[in-house]
């Protein structure tokens, strides 16, 4: 059975900037950084992985290896993000941070069952910040009992795959 997420990770173009908007802007806590110098196939590399940890223990974790090429891009929101929970007035705190601070800050966005603001770190990687609206429980169960349904009809029904 799974119990929960330990940590996701991702590549970082820098470390010190990476820990400056994830321990400095977002105020998770660096809680662990070690450095890899062989590969568990025994190739001798330099990577360093770091951990930025949540309330509830799990982590965002990120390795920066500037011996290998990596595309670091700006990504789009359907692309990929990595949305954190947050209550109303600490969303609404960070807006006004992220706002004050020149940062890129977009929101509050209302999806019904929760409200969103977006913020890009400077790997290019969009964060949203998320908080549950009143509306959440009723409208999540009702989800629970539709997904499969609005699965099965999007895979009947979707638009063919463009190629590139």
């Amino acid at each position: 059975m799974i119990h929960g997420l330990h940590h996701n990770a991702y590549r970082c173009r820098d470390s010190e900037e990476t820990r400056m908007f994830y321990e400095g802007f977002l105020g998770l806590p660096l809680v662990h950084a070690f450095e890899i110098v062989q590969t568990k196939t025994g190739r001798e590399t330099r990577v360093l992985h770091s951990f930025y940890q949540m309330q509830d223990g799990s982590c965002l974790a990120f390795f920066e290896v500037p011996s290998s090429p990596f595309d670091f891009k700006d990504q789009h929101d359907f692309d990929l993000h990595i949305a954190l929970l947050v209550d109303r007035q600490t969303l609404l705190k960070m807006f006004e941070l992220g706002k004050a601070q020149g940062r890129e800050t977009r929101g509050i966005a209302d999806h019904g069952f929760i409200e969103s603001i977006y913020f890009r770190d400077p790997n290019g990687y969009v964060i949203e910040l998320t908080a549950p609206t009143q509306q959440a429980g009723a409208i999540l169960s009702k989800g629970k009992q539709d997904a499969r349904g609005v699965l099965s009809n999007w895979q009947a029904t979707k638009p063919a795959a463009v190629s590139e």
